[in-house]
């Protein structure tokens, strides 16, 4: 009998809106019968959610709001973008893994619809962590190219995650959308290098890619000795750190 030919992984149009059906509120018309070879648009969306945020950024300034107040309304306009799924991630995460002592009870404290401490303290770090940056960031006028950067690195390594790790738990969103091809993967991280470079330029993608692979290395060890695995809670919260990460670096930079 001859080996089962197994076709190479091809990216699809449609791959673009299944990515954004999955990782913003933007209402697009959208198809999930290939949702795991879709993640290499992941980067797209953030795109989206960068043009978005960079766009209320750009309006402010003509405004002359002055730098913290443009910061807050595109952290608000990124966060209402993305329905705060990432916000969310990241504070399930939080509870679950420092709130409970086994990997079944982390796992049910992270579908508790209620916040604990640990919740509610890394939304506040988070906010103002990406609050201060983007204020340095629009004091330097550089705040809609690191926005967009920004936005696309931070999601690049999602897809790495769900095609390595298992899933931590046998239901949920990572469950359904199941397991990416490697090279999907690999797509997607090129993509969002490719187009942070022609925005931000080489050396400052370079730094700032590193600083999200760190991340979401960290993140990734921590989620399989706490749960065994991840979920979509566990992609959220390494979006959310990654993007900390990356805004970090270009602030730095500027």
């Amino acid at each position: 009998m001859f080996p089962r030919f197994k076709p190479r992984f091809q990216p699809a149009p449609g791959d673009i809106a299944t990515a954004l059906a999955l990782l913003t509120r933007i209402p697009v018309r959208a198809g999930f019968g290939r949702t795991a070879e879709a993640t290499w648009a992941f980067p797209l969306a953030g795109l989206a959610v960068g043009l978005i945020a960079g766009a209320i950024a750009t309006i402010a300034g003509w405004l002359t709001l002055g730098a913290g107040l443009i910061a807050g309304f595109t952290l608000a306009a990124s966060i209402i973008v993305t329905g705060a799924m990432h916000e969310d991630g990241l504070a399930d995460c939080s509870d679950g893994f420092w709130g409970g002592f086994t990997r079944v009870r982390r796992l049910e404290i992270m579908r508790d619809s209620r916040i604990g401490a640990y919740g509610v303290l890394a939304l506040i770090l988070s906010l103002l962590l990406r609050f201060t940056a983007l204020s340095m960031l629009a004091h330097q006028d550089v705040i809609v190219t690191t926005v967009i950067a920004s936005a696309m690195l931070s999601r690049a390594p999602l897809p790495y995650l769900m095609a390595l790790m298992p899933p931590a738990r046998e239901d949920g969103l990572s469950v359904q959308t199941g397991r990416p091809p490697r090279d999907a993967a690999s797509l997607g991280a090129v993509v969002a290098f490719v187009l942070c470079w022609i925005v931000v330029g080489f050396v400052p993608t370079v730094l700032a890619a590193s600083a999200v692979t760190a991340t979401a290395f960290v993140t990734a060890r921590i989620a399989k000795r706490k749960i065994g695995g991840q979920t979509g809670d566990v992609l959220g919260a390494t979006q959310n750190v990654a993007e900390i990460m990356a805004l970090t670096v270009f602030a730095t930079l500027a």
